[in-house]
């Protein structure tokens, strides 16, 4: 049996403006703009390369906006994903590397969207 974690809903305040923050900064597939009504609209948009896709809207997800913390984006150059980040005009913080004795080394770099989800990107040993 499988289990494959495909969607997770993300709070935000502005739907057009994490929209925008997701596509142009970030750089996410857009997969899907549905609105039936004005009570509920679903964006869904995925990370390149991702088999995980997140969903932002109006009536998708009760939790207050910014409350989701810690999602991974995992890459395999943090120095290139972070500069690509930063040239679409993100803030992201500097790459921090961490380790523990006889283990190797993690790499990660933190960012926000406009409500305040927080983001990291990791780089795993290869």
């Amino acid at each position: 049996m499988e289990f494959r974690l495909e969607l997770i809903p993300v709070p935000v305040s502005d739907v057009d403006r994490a929209k925008k923050f997701y596509v142009e900064k970030a750089g996410f597939t857009c997969d899907l703009d549905f609105s039936p009504g004005e009570e509920f609209r679903v964006v869904q948009l995925t990370p390149p390369g991702s088999a995980c896709s997140i969903a932002i809207g109006i009536g998708v997800v009760d939790t207050a906006p910014g409350s989701v913390r810690g999602l991974h984006l995992v890459v395999p150059d943090i120095h290139e994903a972070r500069a690509a980040l930063v040239e679409r005009g993100m803030e992201i913080g500097e790459v921090e590397d961490m380790s523990a004795p006889g283990k190797p080394t993690i790499s990660y770099a933190w960012f926000s969207d406009p409500d305040g989800n927080t983001w990291t990107l990791q780089q795993l040993p290869s």
